[in-house]
């Protein structure tokens, strides 16, 4: 079986010739199905670019992108717009709701995109409703609801049309920690219960010790890689700790 993704010896530079910068330098590894995977690193480490790329919001400079069998960096106009919508799904730091949609339309509007009957419609945004606990505030507008309400609705969002990968970009970072943590419960619900296959890019090692392996990324390379295995989440958290200090982070980076 293919992995989810793949991600092959990829280079990202920027600027021009007179001026260049690499961001990302050889970077390879992959996905499995079903896998929970955090990415780490300090502010200018590549982490965010490395997501952009996956997520196709930039494109590399060199090398492969595989989401099953499909080289997104190969992909252009409608093709790329297709495979967005159905095969990825994005969790923002800040939410990117559209406040004049209710929380229903909101989770509802890709699958409405896709043309899909409305009866299905109900049935799925019911269903992942139910999954991160907000069936009571359906009707509700983003403005009507707390901001972990609003990343649960954004994940509703991501997860309702079943994508191959789920992207999360700093998932907790507008969260305070009570919402955070009935956030990271619910992504670990997901993971467990539906088998959603999920990347996450952090920085705190709280929200990055709910993950089954962490990628530590420095100067666009990996630096060191963490599986979770049978360790509790406060023991694989405290080796994160400890990999954050040898890539010589500040402790405010971590906590």
């Amino acid at each position: 079986m293919n992995p989810v993704l793949q991600v092959k010896s990829i280079e990202k530079y920027y600027g021009n010739r007179s001026n260049l910068t690499k961001a990302l330098d050889g970077i390879s590894f992959s996905v499995e199905s079903g896998e929970y995977v955090g990415i780490m690193g300090a502010s200018g480490s590549g982490k965010t670019t490395l997501l952009n790329c996956i997520s196709t919001i930039d494109r590399v400079s060199a090398g492969q992108i595989l989401v099953g069998a499909q080289d997104v960096t190969r992909l252009r106009g409608n093709r790329l717009n297709r495979f967005r919508r159905e095969e990825l799904g994005f969790i923002f730091q800040d939410f990117n709701l559209l406040d004049t949609l209710t929380a229903y339309e909101n989770i509802a509007l890709s699958l409405t995109i896709q043309k899909v009957s409305p009866d299905e419609i109900d049935r799925r945004v019911r269903a992942v409703a139910e999954k991160l606990g907000i069936e009571g505030i359906l009707q509700k507008y983003p403005y009507q609801v707390s901001g972990g309400q609003k990343q649960r609705i954004a994940s509703a969002r991501a997860i309702v049309t079943n994508p191959k990968l789920i992207l999360a970009d700093e998932p907790t970072g507008a969260l305070d920690s009570k919402a955070a943590r009935q956030l990271l419960e619910s992504f670990g619900r997901l993971h467990q219960e539906a088998g959603a296959t999920i990347l996450m890019v952090t920085h705190d090692a709280f929200t990055a010790s709910y993950a089954g392996r962490i990628i530590f990324i420095k100067d666009g390379k990996i630096f060191n890689e963490l599986r979770r295995g049978s360790d509790s989440r406060k023991a694989f958290f405290e080796k994160i700790i400890e990999v954050q200090t040898l890539l010589g982070g500040e402790l405010g980076d971590v906590m």
